[in-house]
């Protein structure tokens, strides 16, 4: 282990549980990661590991058999998988945002019913409320859940999603849809949406009466996880799964999870700099040109010292809005530069360490290729920079309200 992206004030527990994953990575995802990416196939036997290493139950309290550690930790887990593999931080992190907004926003049952099955990952979990034609802007969602005309309770849902990690893999979705029965005219778009908790069997095509996950979404880097549609037609939902067990408090409950996906998204950012700078600086010193290896060249010098800045950099933000979150505090402000930092020096670093490569960068042979075609997925995932800056500014203007 280098001297960079190191946390200080972690208690035994958080190093030896860091320790315990660290080594994972390196005998079980590093040696495989680069040709089951290639193939686009799910790595069920690094999910099975993990699973052994209870990673599913990391931040799920004790009470639900879990190992109730922090958000901190989960976020340093979280860098050091991202480190082997991206795709399958983002395995986990769905799950743990569903995980999240149980344990802050369920009921009772819900939470006994779902988290301890949840925790060992017998349960897995996928959010969703992106959808085709909507962007950034969750406000403008059509996905709807209307009361089911038998007076059972229950509801019907209705609308297409879009960007399911997880989607075909998880057994548990929860959904954003709009439900605007009984809300006067006018009322706030982002007070008439209800988060609802989809149980479903893994797997492709319709997967429950009035649901269908169409199959994988075919993308440029972020392979091996599943990322898919999700249709709704009629799909019922009983009452007793809107998620707290009262509608129209979902966009906030999904805000909330949101946070905590904007840490991971920056411990993720970190975890593939911290990649692509150990694969340039010991490629640097393996290379010669000009009768000596290519670190003794100070243009090269120069690319190393700015990629473990940015390194250093970005890991001490992503802590602080993790340690922030825990306290207690709003951590929105600190998780949008995070997010922000940590996602645009990951490219920068893994565009350097591919510079540094030269010509074999380009070649699939090479680790750093697979980083290349990863390291932009970081730039819209939960949130584009640019949501991230305009976050940041109106906190900031909050802050420094001018009393003039």
């Amino acid at each position: 282990m280098g001297r960079l992206a190191q946390t200080e004030g972690l208690t035994e527990i958080q190093r030896e549980i860091l320790s315990t994953v660290r080594s994972f990575v390196d005998k079980e995802i590093l040696p495989v990661a680069t040709e089951l990416e290639h193939k686009d196939e799910y790595p069920t036997e690094i999910v099975e590991g993990l699973k052994e290493l209870g990673i599913f139950g990391l931040m799920i309290p004790e009470e639900y058999g879990g190992l109730g550690e922090s958000l901190l930790t989960y976020a340093l887990c979280v860098e050091e998988i991202a480190r082997g593999w991206m795709s399958v931080s983002g395995i986990i992190n769905t799950h743990f945002i569903v995980a999240y907004m149980l344990k802050q926003h369920g009921t009772q049952e819900q939470k006994d019913h779902f988290l301890p099955r949840m925790a060992t990952g017998e349960i897995r979990g996928a959010f969703s409320m992106s959808e085709p034609g909507l962007g950034s802007d969750v406000s403008a969602i059509t996905s709807k859940g209307s009361p089911a005309a038998d007076g059972s309770g229950d509801f019907l849902l209705n609308g297409q999603k879009m960007w399911l990690t997880n989607g075909g893999s998880a057994t548990l979705v929860a959904v954003l849809c709009r439900t605007d029965e009984g809300h006067p005219e006018g009322t706030a778009p982002h007070k008439s949406m209800t988060t609802f908790l989809v149980e479903k069997e893994p797997g492709f095509g319709q997967v429950k009466p009035g649901l269908t996950i169409p199959g994988k979404i075919d993308k440029m880097g972020y392979k091996g996880v599943d990322t898919t549609e999700l249709i709704m037609d009629d799909l019922r939902v009983p009452a007793d799964r809107v998620l707290g067990g009262t509608t129209g408090r979902g966009f906030y409950q999904m805000m909330d999870g949101v946070e905590v996906g904007r840490v991971n998204v920056a411990a993720r950012g970190c975890g593939v700099a911290q990649r692509a700078f150990e694969l340039g600086i010991d490629y640097a010193q393996q290379r010669h040109t000009f009768g000596k290896p290519i670190a003794g060249h100070q243009a090269i010098q120069f690319k190393l010292a700015d990629m473990a800045t940015k390194v250093e950099a970005a890991h001490a933000l992503m802590v602080g809005a993790a340690r922030k979150k825990d306290s207690g505090q709003r951590n929105d402000l600190e998780a949008g530069m995070a997010k922000y930092l940590a996602s645009e020096y990951c490219k920068e670093v893994v565009e350097d360490a591919f510079r540094i490569h030269g010509g074999y960068g380009f070649s699939k042979e090479y680790e750093i290729e697979r980083l290349y075609r990863e390291a932009p997925m970081l730039l819209i995932g939960e949130g584009t920079a640019e949501i991230q800056k305009m976050i940041v500014g109106r906190r900031l203007l909050e802050e420094y309200r001018s009393q003039g």
